[in-house]
């Protein structure tokens, strides 16, 4: 059974830090290219940050670049997302995703982060 459990969500003031962590189980996980992606209310899903699965290839929208990391540990079956100098508009719900291809695609439930003082 694949699973993804996502932890590190939480309230925090404009400034502050967070830190996601997405522990996956039931796949191959050092085979799989992960993202985070993120959903504000009334907004469409984002790609947030994307990383291959050796860790040699990493990806930041616009938005986030030079604020949040990715990273993963491969025998710890985890990803990261290392989240400082959070603004408002970062507040959405956040979600990790594994891809590999041809068609393996898996979600997390998702972990809210509110952005606000």
């Amino acid at each position: 059974q694949v699973q993804f459990v996502e932890s590190g969500g939480g309230l925090v003031q404009p400034g502050g830090s967070l830190r996601l962590s997405c522990v996956a189980s039931g796949i191959t996980f050092r085979s799989y290219s992960m993202r985070w992606y993120r959903q504000a209310p009334g907004k469409e899903r984002e790609l947030v940050a994307s990383i291959s699965s050796t860790g040699d290839s990493i990806i930041y929208a616009e938005s986030v670049k030079g604020r949040f990391t990715i990273s993963r540990d491969n025998p710890k079956n985890t990803v990261y997302l290392q989240m400082n100098s959070l603004k408002p508009d970062d507040t959405a719900v956040y979600y990790c995703n594994a891809r590999r291809l041809p068609a393996s695609n898996y979600w997390g439930q998702g972990t809210q982060v509110t952005v606000s003082s």
